[in-house]
């Protein structure tokens, strides 16, 4: 089996490559889009293993907002959503198969071990 493939939807570049050194360091290969259309794009032409999202891009909620549509698309991807809404809004999310249709919720900022740990747990 080749490199399994992880796609971060991200618009902190920072955040972004800080996690594809983890976790190409781990041997998986790495994928990257900076908002959602290009995230949604990158689902279609990168088919990727695992998605890592950001709640909050353009908008507070694009990144719910993509893994409804990619859901409603019958997209079976595992999602990882990253998020420091809580500590924003003081609204706490948490998986939610109709509203945040995701597999694992992480809070920003990420411990990298705490991210890889999870990564493993859903390619699983």
């Amino acid at each position: 089996m080749g490199k399994e493939k992880i796609l971060i939807v991200d618009d902190d570049p920072d955040l972004v490559e800080t996690a594809r050194v983890y976790l190409e360091k781990e041997g998986y290969e790495i994928a990257s889009a900076y908002n959602v259309d290009d995230g949604r794009a990158a689902v279609e032409s990168e088919k990727p293993d695992l998605l890592i999202l950001d709640v909050m891009m353009e908008q507070p909620d694009d990144g719910i907002a993509l893994a409804q549509e990619l859901r409603r698309k019958k997209v079976e991807t595992p999602i990882l959503m990253l998020s420091a809404i809580s500590r924003v809004t003081s609204m706490d999310y948490d998986k939610d198969d109709g509203m945040v249709p995701v597999n694992e919720f992480l809070e920003k900022p990420v411990d990298p071990k705490v991210l890889i740990e999870k990564v493993k747990d859903l390619l699983k």
